[in-house]
């Protein structure tokens, strides 16, 4: 399951993740969000909470995330993933050099640093 985030910067689309994330998730929350953003910004950043009640990304929803992000590959500025979901993170960390702009893991104890991080200039 995906839900906004509010509170945060025209530019930053803030999304939490628990449970198992969806295709109808991607589709009805994150890719509505996002495509708001760009149609004001030319680069826009993402901040993703991770819950500890995360389970996993069903196959296709994972496809809309691959799928929409080739979409729009130089237009991530930054993204800010917070969790302490363990294979979350080491997945980010070993797979951020493909994306094309910042990217950075924060524990869920960070998740302040994180904020500022996502919104600094």
């Amino acid at each position: 399951m995906l839900e906004l985030i509010k509170g945060f910067p025209e530019n930053v689309v803030a999304i939490s993740a628990s449970g198992m994330v969806t295709r109808k998730d991607y589709n009805d929350v994150l890719i509505p969000a996002a495509k708001k953003a760009f149609a004001r910004y030319e680069k826009i950043r993402v901040y993703y909470e991770i819950s500890p009640k995360f389970t996993g990304f069903a196959p296709a929803a994972a496809w809309e995330d691959f799928k929409f992000g080739m979409e729009h590959f130089f237009h991530w500025e930054r993204i800010a993933v917070v969790t302490d979901v363990e294979w979350v993170r080491l997945t980010i960390n070993a797979l951020r050099f493909m994306f094309p702009g910042q990217a950075q893991v924060f524990k869920v104890a960070e998740a302040k640093a994180a904020k500022e991080w996502i919104t600094s200039l």
